[in-house]
Formats: C-alpha cells, sequence, structure tokens
C-alpha cells in the first residue's frame, strides 16, 4: 500500500526535447555563398588538410626532404642556365638568391593549383555520402601547400644568411604578398575544380597550365625586362607577375612594385572573386555529376 501510494506521488517524466531539425538546401543566385559555413565546419577543414600532409609524406623514402629538394634543385637549374650562361640580370643580388626568392611563391600557388584542381573529384566519396560545404575541400589543399612554403621559406633565410644579404624594412610587407598570393592560388583554383567535375581532361591541362604560367611570369627573370608603359600594365594581369616582383623586394630589397602591382591585385581580387562565385554556383551539382 505504501509503495502505490509513494509511486503515485511521483512527478511524472518530462516529455523529451525534440531534436534539432536541419533542413538544406541548394543555394539560389551566383552571390548565396553562405561562408559562414566554413566557422562551422573548421576542424573539417583541418582534418583534411592533415590527412592530405600525412598521405603525401606517407612511406615516401626521404619524407619532407622533398620539399627541400625541388626548389632547390630548380634553384641551381635557373643559376646555371641563365645565370650563368644566360647572364640575365638579378637585380644586383646574387642569381641563386634572386631566383630561389621567386620560387618561394611561384611553388605555393603551382602546389595549391595541382592539388586544389583535382581535390573535388579526388573526394567524391565525401560528396555523395554526407553534407559539409564543398569549398572545404580545395581550401584544405591551399593549406597543405601552405606547409612547404614555411620549409622552403627557412631555406631562402638561411641562403640569404649564407651570401650576406639582410633583411630590410620592406619584409614586413611579406604577409600582404602572400596574402595576394594565395588569393590567386585559391580563385584559380577554385575555377579549376568546378570545372574538372564538368570536364575531366581539365586535369590533365592542370601541369601545362602551370608550366606554361611559369614562364609566363618572372620566375628566371626580373620583370623589370618588360618595358614600360601598356606592355608592362597588360604583363601585371598575371597576378603571379605582382607577387613575385613583391616577394623579391619584401626579402631581397630589390627594385620596389611599380605600376605593374596595381594591375597584379586588381587581377587577383577579380580571379578569387569570380572563382568563389563560379564554384558556388556549381556546387549544387557537384554530387549528381561525379
Amino acid at each position: 500500500m505504501t509503495d502505490t501510494t509513494a509511486s503515485a506521488q511521483e512527478p511524472a517524466a518530462a516529455p523529451e526535447a525534440p531534436l534539432p531539425v536541419t533542413i538544406i538546401e541548394p543555394s539560389k543566385g551566383w552571390l548565396a555563398l553562405r561562408l559562414g559555413e566554413l566557422v562551422a565546419y573548421r576542424e573539417l577543414l583541418y582534418f583534411l588538410a592533415w590527412r592530405d600532409i600525412k598521405v603525401k609524406y606517407k612511406q615516401a623514402l626521404i619524407g619532407v626532404a622533398w620539399t627541400i629538394i625541388q626548389p632547390v634543385t630548380q634553384m641551381v637549374i635557373f643559376t646555371v642556365i641563365f645565370g650563368r650562361l644566360a647572364k640575365l640580370p638579378s637585380e644586383d643580388v646574387p642569381y641563386a638568391l634572386f631566383s630561389f626568392a621567386a620560387l618561394l611563391p611561384w611553388q605555393l600557388f603551382a602546389n595549391s593549383l595541382q592539388h586544389a584542381g583535382t581535390s573535388v573529384v579526388a573526394n567524391a566519396n565525401l560528396l555523395s555520402k554526407i553534407y559539409f560545404p564543398r569549398l572545404v575541400i580545395p581550401l584544405a589543399s591551399v593549406l597543405t601547400a601552405l606547409v612547404d612554403f614555411g620549409i622552403s621559406l627557412v631555406i631562402l633565410l638561411l641562403l640569404m644568411l649564407w651570401y650576406r644579404v639582410p633583411p630590410t624594412w620592406a619584409i614586413l610587407t611579406l604577409p600582404g604578398f602572400l596574402l595576394l598570393a594565395l588569393l590567386t592560388a585559391v580563385g584559380v583554383g577554385l575555377w579549376l575544380s568546378a570545372l574538372n567535375v564538368q570536364f575531366r581532361d581539365v586535369q590533365y591541362a592542370i601541369p601545362f597550365l602551370v608550366q606554361a604560367w611559369m614562364y609566363a611570369s618572372p620566375v628566371a627573370y626580373s620583370a623589370q625586362l618588360v618595358p614600360e608603359g601598356p606592355w608592362r600594365i597588360i604583363y601585371g594581369l598575371n597576378p603571379m607577375a605582382g607577387v613575385i616582383q613583391g616577394f623579391r623586394w619584401a626579402l631581397l630589397g630589390t627594385r620596389p612594385p611599380d605600376q605593374l602591382m596595381f594591375a597584379s591585385v586588381g587581377m587577383a581580387i577579380v580571379t578569387f572573386l569570380t572563382g568563389l562565385a563560379y564554384f558556388k554556383h556549381m556546387e549544387r551539382t557537384f554530387a549528381d555529376v561525379i
């Protein structure tokens, strides 16, 4: 009897709170960017970048040394062919430093393009299973390239110490030129990754594009060889021309940026914004096409 009375006086269990419901709808229009989702999925961005880094060096014979061998080998080749044989001007700094300072942002750009351009197709299994902002995939590829950039930057600083070329106050502007390089790399990478979903032969054209773009950029030669006037502004429409010129000035104290830089900055911003808009517009079809 006591037990029955006690149980009758027990309060009724509170109803369970309804589970949150998330409605996923395709973006509408060209300006529905939803960039705030990147903050919510930042852990996934870090995870994908860390995964790519581990895959890159897993079971590699000499591991991280590949990051050093590639730019150093190119520097030696450029120094022998363009510095010693062709005797191209190097703006009063040792040609080895002159070329390596250009290879620093160029390797960041080239590696970002090669990985970001094929990143969406390479992660097709994720696209068809779960929802997350597709922008995370190419951005993770760019973060992976930043690791190689950091290692190469240390090598350049050691070379500057070897050649007794001290940094100037202009090195404080280096983060700005790094941001310009990242804007260019992300913008072009977004274009290529979205196009590669629609046309798979884009992935075969990326190595050719990177090689041709390198010769169109002042990596092995000085941008000062381009004559002043309209042709110099047209040459600056290659955003990597301004990036490389800025890196050399910030690190080695060569000739400061000129009118070429304005064209490069403007083109980098346009490339980034159009690439972002095109990628977000096409991502609604990724899962179906892949």
